[in-house]
Order: C-alpha cells, then sequence, then structure tokens
C-alpha cells in the first residue's frame, strides 16, 4: 500500500517544541548572564523622556515634552488600533470573490479628521506659546549675575556686580574669573534657590550654551549678548551637571566641555568670597636667601644680572614668533602678552614635539592681559611650545 505524499509543512507540534527550547534557552542564558528585565526594561522606558530638569524653566520645558508625547502616544495606540481592526475585521474569507460596497464620502468621518487635528495643534501651539515666554521671562532684579565666554575652544565664566548692564554697563569689572571650564574648582558654580541671568558672549565664531539637565540650548553669537534667566532647584544643592558647546565652531569643538557645580547659599557665599580673596592677595616676595647659601654670590660680590625675560605676543590667535632660545639648566621667564580681547590662550612646553612630555604649562589668560611666567631649569635640547587651548598657535624653543 502505497503511503500518502507529504505536503513539505513542518509539525505543529515539532514547531511548538522548537519555539518551547529557544524559550527556555533564553531564560537560562539570562539567568547566567545576570540580566535584569525590571532594570532593562525602566532604561527602555526613561529613553523616552528627557533627563530630570534642575531648574524652573526646565520643569515647565518637561511639562512641555510630556503633554506633546501623551497626545503622540494616544494618536499612535489609536491609529494603530484601527488598522488592526481594519485588516481583521476586513480580511478577505473563503468565497469573499467579489468587491465590497464601495463608499464615496463621508461627511462625519471628514469632520472628525480635519477637526481633531485642528484642534491639537491648537492646544499644542497655546502650550508652546505660554512655555517659550516663561522660558524667556527675565526679572528686573535678578539675585545674581554671570557672564559665560565662548572661543575657540574653551569656556571661561565671569562672576558680574549687581550693576553689570550689557548696555549702559558693559565695561564693570568682574568680581571673580573662572578660566578653568572642568573639574573641582572648575567651571561654573552657582547657589540653588536664586534667580541667576546668564549672559553669554562669544569674540569667534558661534558657539552653544548646552546643559542637558537645564533642558534648554541658546545660541552664543559673536558681536552679540545673549542671555537667560534661571533658578536652580533647592533639592538638587551638591549635585554637579556636564555641559557642552552643542554647536559645531571648528577643528576643537569636542573639547569645549564645562561643568556646573550646585550649592547651597551659604555655602556658595563663603566659597565666592574665598575665591575673591584668594584671587586679589598679591604674591607674597620670595625670602631672602641665607647667607653663604649655595648659589648666593660670596661677600662683596655683586649678584650676576638676571637674563632678560622671553617676550612672546598672541594676536589674531597666533603668536608673534615661531622660535625662542633659553639658556640651559638656569631657570628663565616668559612674558606673555595676550592681544586677543576676551580670547584665552596659555603656553606649554613639551619635550621635543606637541606630543612629548610636558616639562611647563602656564596659567590660562584671557586678554587683553599679561602674564610673567617662570619657567623651570631646562636642559640643553629642543622644546615645543604652544598654546593648548588653540594647538596652532605653536613654535620651537631652543634651550642652549
Amino acid at each position: 500500500m502505497a503511503s500518502s505524499p507529504r505536503t513539505g509543512r513542518s509539525s505543529p507540534a515539532l514547531f511548538a517544541v522548537v519555539i518551547g527550547a529557544v524559550l527556555i534557552l533564553g531564560v537560562i542564558a539570562m539567568v547566567v548572564l545576570g540580566f535584569d528585565p525590571l532594570r532593562v526594561s525602566q532604561g527602555v522606558i526613561s529613553s523616552f523622556f528627557p533627563p530630570h530638569a534642575v531648574t524652573d524653566r526646565g520643569e515647565h520645558i518637561r511639562q512641555l515634552y510630556d503633554l506633546v508625547f501623551g497626545i503622540a502616544v494616544v494618536i499612535f495606540f489609536v491609529v494603530e488600533g484601527l488598522i488592526i481592526w481594519t485588516v481583521i475585521r476586513y480580511r478577505r474569507k473563503a468565497g469573499d470573490d467579489e468587491l465590497p460596497p464601495q463608499t464615496h464620502g463621508n461627511a462625519v468621518a471628514e469632520v472628525v479628521w480635519t477637526v481633531v487635528p485642528t484642534l491639537i495643534v491648537a492646544v499644542l501651539f497655546v502650550a508652546s506659546w505660554l512655555t517659550l515666554n516663561t522660558v524667556d521671562a527675565a526679572s528686573a532684579q535678578p539675585q545674581m549675575k554671570v557672564r559665560a565666554t565662548a572661543a575657540q575652544f574653551l569656556w571661561s565664566f565671569q562672576y558680574l556686580p549687581n550693576d553689570y548692564d550689557p548696555v549702559t554697563n558693559k565695561d564693570a569689572k568682574p568680581l571673580l574669573e573662572i578660566t578653568e571650564p572642568e573639574g573641582p574648582d572648575g567651571g561654573l558654580t552657582l547657589p540653588v534657590g536664586r534667580t541667576i541671568h546668564l549672559y553669554l558672549q562669544s569674540p569667534d565664531v558661534i558657539h552653544a550654551f548646552y546643559v542637558p539637565q537645564f533642558l534648554f540650548k541658546r545660541d552664543v553669537v559673536p558681536g552679540r549678548i545673549n542671555s537667560f534667566e534661571f533658578t536652580i532647584k533647592d533639592e538638587d544643592a551638591g549635585g554637579t551637571f556636564h555641559g557642552q558647546c552643542a554647536e559645531l565652531c571648528g577643528e576643537g569643538h569636542n573639547k569645549m566641555h564645562f561643568d556646573v557645580h550646585a550649592m547651597a547659599g551659604a555655602d556658595f557665599d563663603t566659597w565666592l568670597q574665598q575665591k575673591i580673596a584668594a584671587a586679589n592677595a598679591s604674591p607674597s616676595p620670595p625670602p631672602p636667601q641665607p647667607s653663604g647659601s649655595a648659589g648666593s654670590p660670596p661677600p662683596g660680590a655683586s649678584a650676576p644680572p638676571a637674563a632678560a625675560p622671553l617676550s612672546l605676543v598672541a594676536k589674531d590667535i597666533a603668536f608673534d614668533t615661531a622660535a625662542l632660545t633659553a639658556p640651559a639648566n638656569t631657570p628663565f621667564q616668559i612674558q606673555f602678552d595676550n592681544q586677543d580681547a576676551s580670547i584665552p590662550h596659555d603656553v606649554a612646553i613639551h619635550e621635543g614635539s606637541q606630543s612629548g612630555a610636558e616639562v611647563f604649562k602656564g596659567d590660562v589668560v584671557t586678554g587683553p592681559a599679561q602674564k610673567m611666567y617662570d619657567v623651570p631649569p631646562l636642559k640643553a635640547g629642543s622644546y615645543a611650545f604652544f598654546c593648548t587651548i588653540h594647538p596652532n598657535m605653536a613654535g620651537t624653543l631652543t634651550v642652549q
């Protein structure tokens, strides 16, 4: 008796066994690898939302996002639900060989798909307009004024007096300037619970001030001072938030990062006074060398004349010379003159080339300003000197 021919299809029971085995192996693998489904699911859900807002303005932006996201979710499930219902309800069945009745118009449906989107757009317009006005609002007397200067490729921050005004008193001297954009002692340190007015300026190209936890970005445009206000919430005291330039500003764009440190009001007041006092303190002169110590001239002999400082000028984001010469095994000085207004520069010295070992790094100087660098003794050889903020500013130091 001939056997019945095979259809070429897998047995449903075999298919179910294979699927079950795959699922069991997958669960075992997740357990062995320490897979936490709850943590992963929380991470997936949180990825749909912006980070925690640490400012009052950021909270309003977050509320607007939640409204837009909620409307989008409702629309998504309504549309997808109707698509699935239509596919199932009107799927073709056995014996359906004729076209169903054709509908050529439906006034109710046309009114619904016209009126509902119009109402949604109107609601989003009003909500966005109200949020924009709230975010851009500025008080007549903010409790604190700070200026952020974005230059290729470094942030610096100036704490301003209360009478500063970019129009009537733009030359007011800052109370304090921070030229290190990152780290515990660098960046922007701010008090919580106070209204802060932040001015933004750029001496070169367009940059952008962006802190993800602020849920806000504002461009920094050369020749124009942009500004905005915010208040860091009290519960975020002690936090540090990372910021960056969010506008492609040149080859060193990836270096333009900064930190924002939030402090309680009393702690901030103490910190600010200490920083101002340290900045205003004049360096004490070195103690006199004991008589007869090494390096002191013999009695009756005059001290050898000190070597004249090397002169180095920064102007138009370039050094005025590409070659310097210094004596070997002897301390020397560099008289650095930064003539680029509002642009920070420094001078670093590395062995051989810019990638060599660092032997000296001077403080950052924001122009126009001068700085006398004291360089320790160097052995004879060739060194590279350059600006770490603008590496294209470079030259060769010959020590002989």
